[in-house]
Parts: structure tokens; sequence; C-alpha cells
């Protein structure tokens, strides 16, 4: 990569980081950004200290192929994130709003959806790998002789 090009990457996240700040210090609803300081260190060591090496233990005790530890780490994404949205459904305290949709069905779609991408993914893997291409291999001539 070029030393520009990494200058100005380095710029823009540097501006994208100021304007963030920026934001955080001048919201009316943060009363003390010590608070918000505080739980981004532990979003940090929860992830860092626990999350991650979870996923690598589990990735090399369980998955032998980089496409089923890839879908692992798709599938465990989309765990932490629709978790507490599952595990609260049917819980709306009288405001039908508050959590409308089915998450569980949808939790378990999404799952299936990447599992299924996943193994199309190894088929097509497998399938070149054993010498099978989507290109038309030419045939030669028939040697005269």
């Amino acid at each position: 990569m070029p030393r520009w090009l990494r200058a100005a990457l380095l710029l823009g996240g540097l501006a994208l980081i100021a304007y963030g700040l920026s934001g955080l210090l001048a919201d009316s609803y943060i009363t003390d950004p010590f608070d918000v300081l505080v739980w981004a260190v532990g979003a940090v060591l929860l992830h860092d200290g626990l999350w991650v090496p979870l996923l690598c233990l589990v990735g090399a005790s369980f998955a032998r192929g980089p496409v089923l530890r890839g879908w692992l780490v798709v599938a465990a994404a989309v765990t932490a994130v629709g978790l507490p949205a599952v595990l609260r459904d049917g819980t709306n305290h009288g405001n039908s709003s508050v959590l409308p949709l089915p998450y569980l069905r949808n939790w378990l779609l999404v799952l299936a959806a990447t599992a299924g991408l996943a193994l199309l993914i190894a088929a097509a893997r497998r399938w070149r790998s054993q010498g099978f291409s989507f290109r038309r291999r030419r045939r030669r001539p028939a040697d005269p002789s």
C-alpha cells in the first residue's frame, strides 16, 4: 500500500474519531462522559479477554476448515448481536411495538442462511480442488499419426 494512501486513511480515521468524540462530549443525554469511557473499556476487556479467546478455542478445537471457522465467527457475531432480542422475545410489558418481530425464528433463519452459504462455498472449494472447473477445457485435436 502506498505511503500516501496510508497517511490519508490515518487522517480520515483520526477525523472520524474526533467527530465522534466531539459528538459524545456535546450530547445533552450524556451527563458524565467518564461513564462512557468505563463502558468502552469494559467492552474492550470483554471482547479481547473473553469473547475472542473463547471463539479461537472453539474454532481450533472443533472446526477443521477455514469455511467452517468463518461460519462460526459469523454465527457467533450474529448470536452476540441478536441474543438479547431473542431472550426478551414476548416480553413487551403492554407495549406491542417494543419487540414486534419473531426474533427467535429470524435468528434461526439467519443462522440457517449463513450455514447454507458456507456449505455452498465448501462444496465449490471441494469441487475445484478435485480438478473441476467452471471454465470449459479445450480439447486437443487428435494426433493424426
